[in-house]
């Protein structure tokens, strides 16, 4: 009996959560709209070959696949970024611009925990941007994001593909050797990384920084212990960034919501320079995700400079629930109830407290009685000889 249950990683979202769920959209709507961000929504299907046949390319196992009519492969969209990267390059007349998203993606492999394989997210991109400080916005305007969903004690890790990149550049790994030490790093798991790198050929300068990556956690003391483990100018270019960007954030007041993870290394043709993720201590996983991605919108035939996040709504309330920040169900402001033909009388009612701004029931069932099992802050009954307040 299937058609009673789900498939695994998706999720129904009951009255409450909903309600959550689209105060939440509002309250980010208009911080969006304050800091001048202007909407955006990209097509929630697109051909197969946007995403599998680009420099930047999905797993083709990540994506949700189907056909056209006319037998063309479809998908469901599995990365809001790279559509807004295609729409920035292909139909925005101007280069610069800061755009923000409500969008659902689509991962076929998330199918456990928190992880899910239709994700809610909330977004921003800022396109035709470069430099410490425009990356110092993006990641303070993270963080001003997720305490406007409600979520208490926010850190914000940032890290920059750059470091190791650079690292990794002299040891003639393939593109599938970078990609599994980059997994192995993210996973801090140094021993085995150590062991790739080995069998690669790598020098024991090299595996030596690239072990101690996953111990670059921290303040801004990781900087000097990152830069005394390699001479590679392209890392220590990466380190001198995010110096810059620190002295940024901690001149704006962020110094307590933001630290420092060389070990978070994203992929790598996808990034090319600061990577970050918001955390709560309640939920172990992410509820943001973002970083800067220059190249992304070349497959599409411009080269635009770009910097953004993406928020995990379902997330967010999972973090809001345990924290205790859930808002109580609410109940209408008002109920009204009638007798048997003075309906028009009711309605007339519900009509004024409506245009009072206030949520009002108009109850199903007649007469007086049906209006004690209803929880409400006024009450009000409809009879042939006028209204009362009950």
């Amino acid at each position: 009996m299937t058609f009673r249950k789900l498939p695994a990683g998706v999720q129904d979202l009951l009255p409450r959560e909903c309600r959550v769920l689209n105060d939440v959209r509002r309250r980010l709507t208009i911080r969006f709209e304050a800091d001048g961000y202007e909407p955006v929504l990209s097509a929630a299907v697109d051909y197969y070959d946007t995403y599998a046949e680009i420099t930047n390319a999905l797993p083709q196992e990540q994506m949700f696949k189907f056909t056209d009519s006319d037998g063309k492969l479809l998908v469901l969209r599995p990365d809001a970024t790279l559509s807004i990267s295609r729409i920035a390059a292909t139909k925005l007349q101007s280069e610069r611009a800061r755009l923000y998203y409500f969008a659902n993606k689509w991962d076929a492999q998330n199918a456990g925990g928190v992880k899910s394989r239709e994700i809610v997210q909330a977004g921003v991109e800022r396109l035709g941007e470069e430099g410490a400080f425009s990356d110092a916005q993006t990641i303070a305007f993270a963080v001003d994001c997720l305490r406007e969903t409600g979520l208490e004690n926010v850190v914000v890790e940032v890290g920059h593909v750059g470091y190791f990149k650079g690292l990794l550049e002299a040891c003639g790994l393939s593109d599938a050797q970078a990609e599994e030490a980059r997994r192995l790093i993210n996973a801090k798991d140094g021993l085995n990384a150590e062991r790739l790198l080995r069998a690669a050929g790598a020098d024991e300068g090299t595996r030596a920084a690239v072990a101690a990556i996953p111990t670059l956690f921290g303040g801004a003391e990781v900087f000097d212990r990152a830069e005394a483990l390699t001479d590679n100018p392209v890392a220590r270019a990466a380190v001198a960034h995010l110096r810059a960007v620190h002295r940024i954030l901690s001149s704006l007041g962020y110094d307590e919501s933001v630290c420092f993870d060389l070990g978070t290394v994203k992929r790598l043709s996808y990034y090319s320079g600061i990577v970050f993720s918001g955390f709560v201590k309640e939920l172990g996983a992410p509820v943001l995700s973002g970083g800067r991605y220059d190249d992304l919108a070349d497959d599409f035939g411009k080269h635009i400079p770009a910097v953004g996040f993406a928020m995990g709504l379902k997330r967010v309330l999972v973090a809001l629930e345990r924290q205790g920040n859930l808002p109580p169900a609410p109940h209408p402001d008002a109920a009204v109830g009638c007798e048997e033909g003075a309906e028009r009388a009711a309605c007339e009612v519900c009509r004024r407290l409506a245009g009072e701004g206030k949520r009002t029931v108009l109850l199903a069932e007649y007469g007086e009685e049906a209006l004690r099992t209803v929880c409400a802050d006024e009450k009000y009954f409809a009879g042939k000889d006028g209204v009362k307040r009950v």
